[in-house]
């Protein structure tokens, strides 16, 4: 059973930095894809980033795309969200995700199976 542990989030002003992290435990973070998801009570859920088991191959928000780095380092087990020049737009809670069985990003949401319980981040302005 996969298990994905966020961290990191916090409160920042505007233009700030945070980085969040996703441990992954109980499996290799080898083989899987993961995601990146934020999201308000009342809103959609919005994946902002995923990362393959091919760190080359990533995939970007365009409301994000160019302030956020996705990244992976296997040997910790952990997939970094950097995010940079914040605003107060990115306030959410942030989950990262791994689609079952797939080492590739996937856009659907329900194509999504393991889930942390997330982290805040509150960005003010």
């Amino acid at each position: 059973q996969v298990q994905l542990v966020e961290s990191g989030g916090g409160s920042v002003q505007a233009g700030g930095s945070l980085r969040i992290s996703c441990l992954v435990t109980e499996v290799p973070l080898d083989y899987y894809a993961i995601g990146w998801f934020r999201h308000l009570p009342g809103k959609e859920y919005e994946r902002v980033a995923c990362i393959g088991s091919d760190p080359s191959r990533m995939s970007y928000s365009e409301s994000v795309q160019g302030r956020f780095i996705i990244s992976r380092d296997n040997h910790k087990k952990t997939v970094y969200l950097q995010m940079n020049r914040l605003k107060p737009e990115d306030t959410a809670n942030y989950y990262c995700a791994a689609p079952l069985g797939q080492d590739m990003c996937v856009p659907d949401l329900d194509e999504y199976d393991y889930w942390g319980h997330g982290t805040p981040v509150v960005v003010s302005s």
